[in-house]
C-alpha cells in the first residue's frame, strides 16, 4: 500500500515523500526582494517532498500586496538564488508560484499608481495589505477599482508568465514553477463568471473563459518543460469575492485541456481556502474532476489541499485519491512537519498574529521536535 511517506514522481520532479508545503504569503520581502531570513525559513522546511514558494509576482503590475517578492528584476532573481541554494543545500526541492493578482491590488502598489487590471472593470469586495509611508506600519485597505484589460494586452500577460518561469528556473535556481490559477487572482478571475463579463474571445463560454489560462500554461510549459510545471486551482473558494455560476463543467473542461501538456502536477484547493472543505451553496465533485483529467490522459501528480490532518492525508494517499497532500499553516509553526507526521508527534500551535509582516519572530523561531 502506498504511504504518505513514500517517494513519488511528479513530472520531472522526484519527490522523497508526498507532503508538500503549500504557498504561504508572509509579507517579509521589503521592496519585493527576498531576504536572507527567507532563505533560512525555506531551508528549515526542506524535508518536505516539495516546497512551493509564496506567491511571487511575475511583474510590477502583478503585485497586489506590500512586501511580497517578485521575479521581474535582476536583484530579485539574485536574492531568490540564495533561497534556492539554501534549500538545495538541505537536500530539498522548491518551485516558485507565479502570481498575477489582477484586480486584487491597490493603486499604491501599481506602476505609476495606475489602476489594477482584471478581465472586467468589476471591483472586488476584498482587501489588500499596504505599508503606510509615514509610520512604516502595514495595514489592510479595500482594493482599488480595476480597469478591464484590452484584448491586445493579453499576449503580454502570457509572455509575462513565460518570462518569469524561465527566469525562475534558469536564473534563480528553482526546480520548477506553479501557476497561481486560484483564490480569485487574475487567472481565476478570467475563469469565473463573477469577475469575467467580457464579450470577446476571452469571455462568455467556458472555452473562452479558459483561453487565457491555457495560453499561459502552454507558454510556461514551452519555456521550461511541462514536467517542471504545476498549476493551482480552487474551483469553489469564495476568496477575494470570486464565484462561478457552474464550476463543475468549467474545471472539468480546463483539466481535460491540460491533460496533454505533460504537467508535473495539478494542485486542487478543496472547498474554501483556509476554511470549510465543503460549501452548501457550492457543491463540487473533486473525484470527478480528477477522473476527467485522468480519462483525458493526464499523468501529472494529483495534489490536494485544505484542512488535511495526518489521518486524512494518509487515507487520501493510501486510497489512491491523492498523490501528494499540501499542508499550509501547519508548516508555518512546524518546520519539521514531515518528521512530526511520520512519527505522530505533537504539532506546535501557530500564532496567526505573526503570519504577515515582521521579522524572525513567528517565522524562523518555531522549535523543532525534541
Amino acid at each position: 500500500m502506498t504511504s504518505l511517506f513514500d517517494p513519488v514522481r511528479a513530472g520531472a520532479l522526484e519527490l522523497p515523500n508526498r507532503i508538500a508545503m503549500a504557498p504561504l504569503t508572509r509579507n517579509r520581502a521589503p521592496h519585493a526582494v527576498p531576504t536572507d531570513l527567507m532563505a533560512t525559513y525555506y531551508s528549515q522546511r526542506a524535508s518536505a517532498g516539495l516546497l512551493i514558494s509564496e506567491g511571487t509576482a511575475i511583474s510590477h503590475q502583478g503585485q497586489g500586496y506590500a512586501d511580497v517578492p517578485g521575479l521581474y528584476s535582476e536583484e530579485q532573481l539574485q536574492a531568490w538564488k540564495k533561497v534556492t541554494a539554501a534549500v538545495h543545500g538541505q537536500g530539498g526541492r522548491i518551485v516558485t508560484q507565479l502570481w498575477h493578482v489582477g484586480r486584487i491590488s491597490h493603486t499604491l502598489l501599481q506602476p505609476d499608481n495606475l489602476a489594477p487590471v482584471g478581465p472586467s472593470a468589476i471591483t472586488a469586495r476584498s482587501k489588500t495589505y499596504v505599508i503606510d509611508e509615514v509610520s512604516g506600519q502595514g495595514h489592510f485597505v479595500p482594493v482599488s477599482a480595476p480597469r478591464a484589460l484590452r484584448q491586445e494586452e493579453l499576449a503580454g500577460i502570457v509572455h509575462g508568465f513565460a518570462a518569469a518561469a524561465r527566469a525562475a528556473v534558469e536564473d534563480a535556481g528553482f526546480d520548477g514553477v506553479e501557476l497561481h490559477g486560484a483564490n480569485g487572482y487574475l487567472l481565476d478571475q478570467f475563469l469565473k463568471t463573477g469577475a469575467n463579463e467580457r464579450t470577446d474571445d476571452y469571455g462568455g463560454s467556458i472555452e473562452n473563459r479558459c483561453r487565457l489560462v491555457l495560453e499561459c500554461v502552454r507558454a510556461v510549459a514551452d519555456a521550461v518543460g511541462g514536467g517542471k510545471v504545476g498549476i493551482r486551482l480552487s474551483p469553489v473558494t469564495p476568496a477575494n469575492d470570486i464565484v462561478d455560476a457552474d464550476p463543475q463543467p468549467l474545471f472539468e473542461y480546463l483539466v481535460r485541456q491540460m491533460a496533454s501538456l505533460g504537467l508535473a502536477y495539478i494542485h486542487i484547493i478543496e472547498g474554501s481556502t483556509g476554511g470549510p472543505r465543503e460549501l452548501e451553496d457550492r457543491p463540487f465533485d473533486y473525484a470527478a474532476l480528477k477522473n476527467a483529467y485522468r480519462k483525458a490522459g493526464g499523468q501529472g501528480a494529483w495534489m490536494v489541499n485544505n484542512g488535511y490532518d495526518r489521518t486524512m492525508a494518509m487515507q487520501a494517499v493510501e486510497s489512491g485519491y491523492a498523490d501528494v497532500v499540501a499542508f499550509g499553516k501547519a508548516f508555518i509553526s512546524n518546520p519539521d512537519l514531515v518528521r512530526r507526521l511520520r512519527n505522530d508527534l505533537p504539532l506546535n500551535a501557530w500564532d496567526s498574529k505573526l503570519f504577515y509582516g515582521g521579522g524572525a519572530r513567528g517565522y524562523t523561531d518555531y522549535p523543532m521536535a525534541g
